[in-house]
């Protein structure tokens, strides 16, 4: 994913490098966390549950092998994703580049990484609205 023009000035110099490092090298080019392949389309079933072409097996969210009858026990639709790879900062610090601070992580992991820091800048967003709107007198939106 492309950096902001405004956060460029938080990364390394060496980002584009770095990161490729971290995805490609170290991490085999699969996510760290739930093992799904980089630049390859996979099926899933929206759970976390996809289909492993190079095994021919199931995985879960966390890229454990399910066995056979756990992966379809009822009717599913079963959908397909494009995965891509990028480099995510487990302390959420953008200033943080040290290798043990970074993870080769597919787009639905990094999400669900994220999700707690993307709720509590949500959280912070509404305060600053609700602050400007008693400020001002105006409306809160």
């Amino acid at each position: 994913m492309p950096i902001r023009r405004h956060l460029k000035n938080l990364y390394p110099i060496d980002w584009d490098q770095l990161s490729d490092w971290v995805r490609f090298v170290r991490a085999g080019g699969r996510c760290d966390r739930c093992k799904r392949p980089h630049g390859q389309t996979v099926s899933h079933l929206g759970d976390g549950r996809w289909w492993d072409e190079t095994d021919q097996l199931w995985r879960d969210g966390r890229g454990r092998p399910l066995p056979h009858q756990a992966a379809l026990t009822c009717e599913v639709v079963v959908k397909t994703t494009k995965v891509y790879l990028a480099a995510a900062h487990l302390n959420h610090d953008r200033s943080d580049s040290r290798p043990k601070n970074l993870r080769a992580f597919c787009q639905r992991c990094h999400m669900l990484h994220d999700k707690p820091e993307h709720l509590r800048q949500r959280q912070i967003t509404y305060l600053k609205r609700r602050a400007l709107g008693d400020l001002f007198d105006g409306r809160y939106f």
